[in-house]
């Protein structure tokens, strides 16, 4: 069992605050992912992981056994940092083999992992070459081989492809996530990328200023976000947050552009989140429900295209399917179904309907 606990952890550096009582557990064979901006305590909390940091208060606990006095090396787990850290005078095989021979593993053994984690990221052809003959792509899947050929607790990874270009990216994703179950090993990963998390994590953490705001599985913090902080990171546009207003009949936002038939708003709410994908546009010249809004932006991306419009003083993004026939400064109808808004309180906390 490598299943890894933190309770009630805070770590300071100076007066800087980089850890905030932190609480949590990620399960034996999960691929959990931290997600937040820099500075946002990712990082420190992974070094407090693996032992590099001791935290001032609060407990670790790997494998239900307490670590926070046991060194690094006795806690065994593997680390990929962003950094990577090879060594530049060994080729790639002798940085992938290297944790193997520190710990006199049998050659053979050496030989078949080596062999097993290579033909798993596909470096077989550079194992000979230096890192200073690869490319960052290369070093990448290299300083990842490194880590997946040792037998650890645990895999951390400190944002292991942010050098890579969209489409490696995207491929070297899809194979940790395989790998992962192949191996059934507990994964922590570390990336300021909502896409990365939203694709690979099991669950994602949402960190802000070194505390935590939201557990949960990826489609559930997208479809019920618990702040408006949460909401704006998660979703490409983001989520329009809109100032509102209780009515009688439910609820409005934008100089009354918008209203919201929705009897159940809460009465306490004070701003409303609509998703992009979830407001509706049509031509004014049809007729019909909505609320006149004015284009201001139009850009096609060619599966989608991403809408700017103009709703009183607010600007809203909408996303259309497409490459819908839609010009800037055009007058359309939009409209949002009462069941995909989301209420936000005066602190910025998710309200119940």
């Amino acid at each position: 069992m490598a299943d890894i606990v933190f309770r009630n952890v805070t770590k300071r550096y100076g007066k800087t605050l980089a850890v905030d009582d932190a609480s949590f557990t990620v399960n034996d064979n999960e691929f959990f992912c931290f997600f937040g901006p820099p500075l946002s305590g990712k990082s420190t909390i992974l070094r407090l992981v693996l032992g590099l940091e001791t935290p001032d208060t609060g407990e670790i606990l790997i494998g239900g056994k307490p670590v926070n006095t046991v060194s690094p090396a006795e806690r065994n787990v593997a680390m990929v940092f962003q950094n990577l850290a090879l060594f530049p005078h060994m080729s790639a095989l002798d940085n992938v083999r290297f944790p193997l021979v520190e710990r006199r593993v049998a050659e053979l053994e050496i030989k078949r992992r080596v062999a097993d984690v290579a033909a798993k990221l596909h470096i077989g052809h550079i194992l000979h070459k230096p890192p200073a003959q690869l490319s960052g792509g290369e070093r990448q899947r290299v300083a990842i081989a490194r880590a997946l050929v040792r037998d650890p607790n645990a895999y951390l990874m400190d944002d292991p492809i942010s050098a890579l270009d969209a489409r490696l990216r995207e491929e070297t994703r899809v194979e940790l996530k395989r790998i992962q179950r192949e191996l059934g090993k507990t994964l922590i990963y570390v990336t300021h990328d909502q896409e990365e998390a939203m694709s690979v994590a099991d669950r994602i953490a949402i960190l802000e200023d070194g505390r935590i705001r939201q557990i949960g599985a990826p489609a559930e913090i997208y479809d019920r976000p618990a702040s408006t902080y949460v909401a704006r990171l998660l979703g490409s546009p983001m989520m329009n947050i809109l100032r509102s207003v209780r009515g009688e009949g439910g609820v409005e936002a934008a100089e009354g552009t918008i209203r919201i038939a929705d009897k159940a708003a809460p009465v306490d709410v004070v701003e409303i989140g609509l998703r992009p994908e979830d407001i509706k546009v049509r031509p004014w010249a049809d007729g019909g429900s909505g609320r006149p809004a004015r284009v201001f932006e139009v850009e096609p991306l060619g599966g989608y295209t991403v809408v700017t419009l103009a709703a009183g003083q607010a600007r809203l993004k909408a996303l259309l399917r497409g490459q819908p026939d839609i010009r800037p400064d055009a007058m359309v109808a939009i409209s949002c179904e009462s069941a995909r808004v989301h209420y936000f309180g005066q602190s910025g906390g998710a309200l119940a309907r």
